[in-house]
């Protein structure tokens, strides 16, 4: 690759603005980590000084991503140990340690994403738990219907109706009892209703 293209020029001012030279724009720390994302390298330099502040920039990106609510990827445990190694003998070997430990990850992503499609199946690698999530839900609603005053016709005749027998005679008496219970449980409550 004798064509390598050079990284997009960045300027810090004093006022905290940053400067694409690249695009002659003013540019934000979100526009950054898009530009991080889309895999496109920048080296930022304070204005007045020259001196190259890309690193305190890049810790500036991580900082407000992992502020974000749902956006955290650094565990507290992590931080802790992080910090421990400033100062310490060991710390010209982190690093390396960590760039190795990314590069391996990020050579493994495309391996983990077709596992977990494998997996779980979908599109999205999860397309069989949101329809286990949503047959839930639906379990979830019609039991809840049963104990709400305003859908005890239709629900109660639903509980009057014989199940489906399932496929192990154990989990069918476990469903049965538990049909039961909730058939007592549904009289008593009709009949504190009628007592007030």
């Amino acid at each position: 690759m004798a064509d390598e293209k050079q990284p997009v020029t960045i300027k810090k001012y004093a006022n905290r603005r940053l400067y694409n030279t690249g695009t002659s724009t003013y540019v934000t720390l979100e526009d950054l980590a898009v530009m991080v994302k889309n895999g496109e390298d920048f080296v930022v330099y304070d204005a007045k000084s020259g001196e190259d502040i890309t690193r305190s920039v890049l810790a500036q990106i991580i900082f407000e991503q992992e502020n974000k609510e749902g956006q955290s990827l650094l565990p507290i445990t992590f931080l802790r140990q992080l910090i421990r190694f400033y100062g310490d003998s060991m710390q010209m070997m982190v690093p390396h340690f960590l760039e190795q430990s990314m590069s391996t990850l990020t050579s493994q992503q495309g391996k983990f994403r077709e596992q977990m499609e494998k997996a779980f199946g979908g599109v999205s690698g999860f397309g069989s738990m949101e329809d286990q999530v949503r047959r839930n839900m639906e379990m979830f609603e019609k039991t809840f219907a049963m104990f709400s005053p305003f859908g005890r016709g239709a629900s109660s005749s639903k509980a009057a109706e014989p199940a489906e027998k399932p496929a192990s005679s154990a989990g069918g008496a476990e469903m049965d009892d538990l049909k039961r219970q909730l058939d007592e449980l549904q009289k008593r409550l009709d009949k504190m209703g009628g007592k007030d």
